[in-house]
C-alpha cells in the first residue's frame, strides 16, 4: 500500500464530500510526513479499512469485536499484500466473515470512493505493546448476495444485521442509507 494510493483515495474522497474536510485532518497532517501510514507499528496515527455489507433489505452487517467490545462494521489493519484501500476492505470482509469477496458488489462510484472516512482513537494494547493511537478508517459499501456467515472467532464474536441507523455515527449511517 502506497501513500500515493491513500493521498489519491482521500483526494477522490473530499472531492465528493467537500465538508468533511475537518474530519480527516490529523490524517492528512500524517500524510505530509514519511510515516508509513500502512503500518499497524506506525504512531499516533495508521490507516484501516472496513466494509459496509449491506444486504437486500437494506441492513448493513456488524461483528462484535472482541478485543474492543464494540458493534463495529467488518474491518481491520491493512497487510503488505494488499494493494488498495477497496481490495484491503474486501480481504477484512472475507476474513472476518466468512462472505467472499466474489458475492460483494459495488454501489456506483464506490469502489474508488469510501461511503466515509473515520479517524477515531483506539485505547492502549498493553498484551500487543501498542499505545493508544488513531486509526483512519476508510469504509467502502457493499451490496452482498445471501451468504453464509463463518466468523473469524480469534477476533469476532457475533454478528447481526442491522439497520443503518445502528452504525456508530450519525454521519457513517447517513452515507450508508443513501447507498
Amino acid at each position: 500500500m502506497t501513500r500515493a494510493e491513500i493521498s489519491a483515495v482521500l483526494a477522490r474522497y473530499l472531492a465528493a464530500h467537500p465538508g468533511r474536510t475537518s474530519d480527516v485532518l490529523s490524517l492528512r497532517e500524517v500524510l505530509e510526513t514519511t510515516h508509513d501510514l500502512a503500518s499497524r507499528k506506525t504512531f499516533p496515527l495508521h490507516v484501516t479499512c472496513s466494509a459496509a455489507a449491506i444486504d437486500a433489505a437494506g441492513r448493513v452487517l456488524m461483528i462484535h469485536h472482541r478485543a474492543l467490545d464494540r458493534w463495529l462494521l467488518p474491518g481491520g489493519h491493512i497487510e503488505p499484500e494488499d494493494r488498495s484501500l477497496y481490495g484491503a476492505a474486501l480481504r477484512e470482509l472475507e476474513e472476518e466473515t466468512g462472505i467472499p469477496w466474489q458475492h460483494a458488489v459495488s454501489p456506483p462510484r464506490h469502489d474508488v470512493i469510501p461511503v466515509d472516512i473515520d479517524v477515531h482513537e483506539i485505547p492502549a494494547n498493553h498484551a500487543k505493546d501498542e499505545p493508544a493511537h488513531l486509526h483512519a478508517d476508510f469504509r467502502f459499501a457493499f451490496w452482498v448476495k445471501d451468504s453464509e456467515i463463518s466468523l473469524q472467532l480469534d477476533e469476532v464474536i457475533a454478528f447481526a444485521w442491522r439497520p443503518p441507523t445502528d452504525l456508530p455515527t450519525p454521519r457513517l449511517a447517513a452515507s450508508v442509507a443513501a447507498v
